[in-house]
């Protein structure tokens, strides 16, 4: 992130356009604003445009804009965000996800700085900048034939690559204190300590949603919390180990994964008509130890425990019976 900040803070000097990439969630919108107001263009527009949000022909519209009586509904002469970003800047968020007969429309901006409002024939110029970000690998995407090499070049002046959160964990501490200090204030809270084990959680999670998912769960843990810590118990399940949406979207987990194997070597994994009785020792002993670890981070207290199950406590008091995990458990 050093390199991110030195290369941001060196390029935003320059008129050249600048190309984010990096995974959902890494924070390229807000390098995209910094090169902004670090730059001379910083007392002109920073117009935002999501690529991905509009069809074809309504962001080829929100772009360059277009004449009453183009298209239905064109009821009135509109002007379009470039020439909305006249001397300042435009950041045009998942670039990849535009068509190549508007990636034709693009490059012309890039290279002549100028382009045809929809429906007219008098040419409109503009001095933009333009910085881009996409959360795809775009020579894949050129293989693929989806998106434009020439306009690649155009766009990949200046390349900044935004590491996943994951590969710095060691930045979580500060992030999580920057996050507090914000919804602290949003919220009137007063949580200005850590515990230990949910530092801990936030450090090793892998933060599929990198730091917009971490700003998510700070701020839901401010809103749920009773004192001044932040402690596991108002951290999320994904964070504590527990299955993430994603992994769940696609039916596998490595906790699943592994304990499979497990089976396998012990020789239960057999085919034939024992395959159903494989299947709900795999589910059993899985659901074993989810119910073991929420009851862990909820200090053995059922009704917590059920509460972040989503099951009421009657259900839970059954099952930790069954799987023998009522022992250290508490009732409330």
């Amino acid at each position: 992130m050093a390199e991110v900040y030195r290369v941001t803070r060196q390029v935003a000097r320059s008129n050249a356009s600048v190309l984010l990439l990096g995974e959902t969630g890494t924070g390229k919108e807000l390098i995209a604003k910094a090169i902004h107001t670090l730059s001379a263009r910083n007392s002109g527009p920073f117009v935002r445009v999501n690529c991905g949000a509009l069809s074809e022909s309504l962001l080829e519209s929100e772009l360059f804009g277009h004449v009453r009586g183009s298209f239905t509904g064109a009821v009135a002469n509109r002007t379009g965000r470039f020439e909305a970003a006249h001397t300042g800047t435009i950041f045009l968020d998942e670039i990849n996800s535009t068509t190549p007969k508007l990636q034709v429309k693009l490059l012309r901006v890039l290279q002549e700085r100028e382009f045809e409002r929809v429906g007219d024939t008098q040419t409109v110029r503009v001095d933009t900048r333009v910085v881009a970000a996409s959360n795809r690998d775009l020579l894949e995407e050129i293989d693929k034939e989806n998106f434009r090499e020439d306009l690649y070049y155009r766009l990949n002046v200046v390349p900044i690559h935004l590491p996943p959160l994951r590969q710095r964990r060691e930045d979580v501490p500060e992030l999580v204190g920057h996050f507090l200090n914000i919804y602290n204030e949003d919220n009137d809270r007063y949580v200005v300590h850590i515990d230990r084990k949910a530092l801990e959680a936030l450090q090793d999670y892998d933060w599929p949603g990198n730091v917009r998912e971490l700003q998510n769960c700070i701020e839901g843990a401010v809103v749920m919390a009773t004192g001044d810590e932040l402690t596991v118990d108002l951290l999320p399940s994904t964070v504590l180990g527990q299955k993430s949406p994603r992994n769940m979207r696609s039916g596998r987990t490595a906790d699943v994964e592994t304990l499979t194997c497990d089976l396998v070597q012990q020789g239960l994994a057999t085919a034939g008509p024992q395959e159903d009785n494989l299947h709900m020792k795999i589910v059993n002993r899985v659901e074993r130890e989810l119910i073991a670890q929420v009851m862990q981070s909820c200090d053995n207290v059922q009704t917590k425990a059920a509460a972040k199950l989503g099951i009421n406590r009657n259900t839970l008091h059954k099952k930790l019976k069954e799987y023998g995990l009522e022992s250290d458990s508490a009732e409330d």
